[in-house]
């Protein structure tokens, strides 16, 4: 009977396990060795060891991306979860306007990222919305040009970032607000703790878990971000917006050094998984304290 059961859970797991390892073993593997190749992407490929590595090691322009792709991250995730929580606060406190308003805040993630990047794209043109705006309330000394200069080109991408995925973090930090006990939520506003202290001391413990999804799943996405930056800037103006992905598709599609692509992509593969792991584990490590 045990024999028979072991059997039977082989045969489910047998099919999940080879598409798994098709899919995503076999092409990482394969990856990871045509990194260490002169692969031009065709069949023929020679062992050259580190050669890519030092070629990236050697170009500032790798380097500069890399740096470009974690302040992006960094600057996504701090804005893009504080928002949220700020919003997810509001409405957990005003049930009147919760059901429109998270409406409101869900609809950017119902585009696709290449269509409001193109949205986008005009509103932040020098004649676009913003600027216009701008004008029409009498700010028109702050009209500037938001894709155009590189000391503000990479934030406005990521402004756009923010502006569609908000709304997602809203509603896991929400979530988690009204799966709080009801019962603490009245001894501590008997207890007069309210506003800052309530939030301080009861409600930012319980937050923990949403906290570590939210930060988690932003970083991830915003370290991988290809479609803003490709559709908005194409990496200028003069390489302020270039990112890791950028790199990766010019160098594979477009430079003809496929195996330098390849090896690019490793490196983007190692930041995500050691920035992410770090911090879902710091973060893990919060959430046991709490």
């Amino acid at each position: 009977m045990f024999h028979r059961r072991r059997a039977t859970m082989a045969a489910f797991l047998l099919p999940a396990i080879a598409v798994y390892s098709v899919f995503m073993l076999y092409p990482l593997v394969r990856g990871l060795y045509l990194s260490f190749t002169d692969s031009l992407g065709g069949p023929v490929a020679h062992f050259v060891g580190l050669q890519q590595y030092r070629a990236m090691a050697d170009d500032p322009a790798v380097s500069a991306a890399l740096w470009h792709t974690v302040l992006y991250a960094a600057v996504v995730v701090v804005v893009q979860n504080g928002l949220g929580l700020l919003f997810a606060s509001m409405l957990f406190r005003r049930p009147r306007v919760r059901q429109a308003l998270n409406v409101v805040l869900l609809t950017p993630t119902l585009i696709s990222p290449v269509m409001a990047a193109f949205i986008w794209s005009y509103l932040l043109a020098p004649g676009g919305g913003l600027n216009g705006l701008l004008d029409a309330v009498g700010l028109g000394s702050l009209r500037h040009v938001w894709l155009g200069d590189p000391h503000t080109a990479l934030y406005a991408v990521a402004a756009v970032n923010i502006w569609m995925f908000t709304g997602y973090s809203c509603a896991i930090f929400l979530a988690s607000y009204m799966s709080m006990p009801a019962e603490l939520l009245e001894a501590a506003a008997l207890d007069g703790a309210r506003g800052w202290r309530r939030f301080r001391s009861i409600e930012w413990p319980l937050l923990a878990p949403a906290l570590t999804v939210n930060v988690t799943l932003s970083l991830i996405g915003s370290l991988k971000v290809f479609e803003f930056p490709l559709v908005l800037t194409n990496g200028g103006p003069a390489g302020a917006t270039d990112t890791l992905t950028l790199l990766v598709y010019r160098n594979i599609f477009g430079g003809g050094k496929f195996a330098l692509g390849v090896a690019l992509s490793v490196l983007l593969l190692v930041t995500v998984v050691v920035l992410s792991s770090a911090t879902n584990s710091l973060l893990r490590l919060r959430e046991r304290r709490v």
